[in-house]
């Protein structure tokens, strides 16, 4: 009996000893589970800590185009008024030069005409036309038919609108021969040759007699080329047989704005 106990008890210490064992075995295995748990929540804390980083860093880089964004729009909308001011400025002050010229011709023709009054309308006109003020003296005032020598009463005319040159400023001068269409006999090889020799002889007249400047002024021929009447009658042939004088103010300084 006693020797039955015994190995009861042999066994029981001895089933009692498996299972210690098995559950030690089960603890160890879900304590190195644990760890392993463990270690990778911490590697994932660690890459979200790196992905809020880079957020971080990605969201400051971009404020800081933001700012840089904002700043430079500024810039660029301060330049823009900037560059609209001085348009504006630019073309007020194109209008004001322009009403400015506008008024020298006006207060010119005025002038031109009062010193030209004792000639008749069908032997001079004084008109502005395309920013120029325009003399048109007619071949009977100036010259006899197929001449180029000024008769008396052209050259009072002449020397009366020399007086109003000389007591005007930065005004350039234009003499322009003009005849009709039939050709030209005699002393001169066409009407071309006899247009400039009128121009000319007007331009000595102004310069020799009257002491015009003469780097103000450009003697032309236009032979029959530009005529202002039809030259298929009389009367437009005697309209055609002129000589303008061209005056034009000078646009230096339009020139000078408008090139800036």
């Amino acid at each position: 009996m006693k020797t039955h106990s015994i190995i009861l008890f042999s066994i029981f210490i001895a089933f009692s000893s498996c299972v210690s064992k098995k559950k030690l075995h089960n603890e160890q295995k879900r304590v190195k589970d644990l760890q392993t748990d463990s270690i990778g929540t911490h590697t994932r804390l660690n890459n979200c800590n790196l992905s809020v980083a880079d957020l971080e860093k990605e969201k400051a880089e971009m404020a800081k185009a933001m700012f840089n964004l904002s700043s430079s729009s500024q810039i660029t909308i301060e330049n823009s008024k900037l560059t609209i001011a001085e348009q504006a400025k630019r073309l007020q002050d194109l209008q004001m030069l322009i009403q400015s010229q506008k008024n020298i011709l006006n207060k010119l023709k005025k002038t031109v005409a009062d010193a030209l009054i004792n000639f008749k309308p069908d032997e001079l006109s004084v008109e502005l036309k395309d920013g120029r003020l325009y003399v048109s003296l007619q071949e009977k005032l100036l010259f006899k038919s197929g001449s180029a020598v000024v008769d008396p009463k052209g050259k009072d005319a002449l020397l009366k609108l020399a007086s109003v040159l000389n007591a005007t400023q930065d005004i350039s001068v234009m003499i322009e021969g003009h005849t009709d269409n039939v050709p030209i006999k005699g002393k001169y090889e066409d009407n071309w040759s006899l247009s400039t020799a009128r121009s000319t002889a007007i331009v000595r007249i102004l310069i020799a007699d009257s002491k015009v400047d003469p780097k103000t002024i450009i003697a032309a021929g236009r032979a029959e080329y530009y005529p202002v009447a039809d030259n298929t009658t009389a009367d437009g042939k005697s309209k055609n047989r002129r000589t303008e004088i061209i005056l034009s103010p000078n646009l230096k300084e339009l020139f000078k704005l408008l090139n800036q």
